[in-house]
């Protein structure tokens, strides 16, 4: 099976949760003898870089706005798949690009989309890019002969808000066993001498709720401990600037860390933050959940359904003094960051990579074989559900 993969910034993955669910995705496909083409945008990905672990890589131009970025590198993919590549089957990430699914379509490619989140719930997008992806997020399950996401919340999201049934299928999580202490040297660090936050610094990512509430923590209740905000965002620099601005000195913003570093932070944190408050599944949390982390987060419901009792909740509803409250009571107990700990790595062991690769294949070969627009069959929808609900989830 020939399958071309558009919407996401490439690979490998050094922005997001798509991108690093389309590197593991694709490379176990490609292990089982599929050609697998991933579209890549050049102020993302290197161009030099022609094939990665296995997927063989098309770099094509687009413009580099807020709101046309991702809209106008998918259109141009789409059309180079329709036109010069020709695969078996299309796979589109993220609801808004839905319309150009029927580009691919119209050209007899079988088409699939995950939908990731509630795109348009985002703060960052203003009235008019709202209204799109509230038309996408609607059309999507019609654009396309198969539509999924990432979480069963987001899925009940969909049929409460738009009266379609979407199947599901979970992000994975997989940690190294070993990891360096470069970068912990790099930054000052102790291992367990700092809470981590990683992710976009983007409004709904609530950067700005966390270091405000250890602003409220006074220094002798942190025990010297750091706070460490890792990530940044291209079309974002007002806000990212706002944050920094509120941050006290016990904060530092070292920008994206990827690969062996971001493990290296993960591992070593005493605990690991995601206030977040839109999206489906996030991979920071399976990742934290993989890397045995003692795990608070906003009480959103998919965060909930991720992480199930492996985690500390605050009120996403209340906000910082709910924050604050919980950084305290976590501070001061070592222990019990030590039992959280523990549920995390057993909760990780629900979440599979490999498991993951073999419900994308199935979808993708029953997209192959299947014509006509729609979402998936209800009966598959509760398959793939009863094969990937997460232990506690009802």
């Amino acid at each position: 099976m020939r399958i071309a993969i558009l919407g996401t910034r490439g690979i490998p993955a050094s922005y997001s949760g798509f991108e690093t669910a389309v590197e593991q995705i694709s490379s176990r496909l490609v292990e089982r003898g599929h050609e697998v083409t991933v579209y890549c945008r050049p102020h993302v990905v290197d161009r030099r870089i022609k094939e990665w672990k296995g997927a063989r890589l098309v770099h094509l131009p687009t413009l580099r706005n807020k709101y046309l970025d991702t809209f106008v590198h998918t259109l141009i993919a789409s059309i180079h798949a329709s036109v010069v590549l020709k695969p078996d089957v299309a796979l589109y990430f993220i609801a808004g690009n839905s319309p150009l699914c029927l580009i691919t379509r119209a050209a007899g490619i079988p088409t699939m989309i995950n939908v990731d989140g509630v795109d348009s719930d985002r703060g960052k997008w203003n009235r008019f890019a709202k209204s799109y992806l509230r038309l996408a997020e609607r059309l999507a399950p019609r654009m396309a002969h198969r539509a999924i996401t990432d979480s069963h919340a987001v899925a009940h999201i969909y049929e409460e808000r738009y009266g379609r049934a979407i199947g599901v299928v979970p992000y994975g999580a997989e940690a190294p066993e070993q990891t360096t202490t470069q970068t912990l040297r790099r930054l000052g660090l102790e291992p367990r001498g700092y809470v981590l936050f990683v992710g976009r610094l983007e409004p709904e990512n609530n950067a700005h709720l966390l270091v405000e509430a250890w602003a409220r923590i006074p220094s002798e209740r942190t025990n010297g401990m750091k706070l460490v905000v890792v990530g940044g965002a291209p079309y974002a620099s007002d806000y990212v600037r706002l944050v920094q601005r509120t941050a006290d000195p016990r904060v530092l913003f070292p920008g994206y860390v990827f690969g062996p570093g971001y493990w290296e932070l993960q591992k070593n944190a005493y605990l690991l933050c995601v206030p977040t408050e839109v999206g489906g599944t996030h991979p920071i949390l399976l990742e934290g959940l993989a890397a045995g982390n003692c795990i608070l987060v906003n009480d959103y419901r998919p965060n909930a359904e991720t992480v199930g009792d492996a985690g500390v909740y605050f009120s996403g509803t209340e906000g910082v003094p709910d924050l604050a409250r919980n950084l305290e009571l976590l501070l001061r107990d070592p222990e019990l960051v030590e039992e959280y700990r523990a549920r995390a790595r057993k909760r990780a062991e629900t979440y599979s990579w490999d498991a993951v690769a073999t419900a994308y294949e199935h979808l993708l070969l029953e997209a192959v074989g299947k014509s006509g627009p729609g979402p998936l069959p209800l009966d598959r929808v509760e398959e793939i559900e009863r094969a990937t609900r997460p232990a506690g989830v009802g």
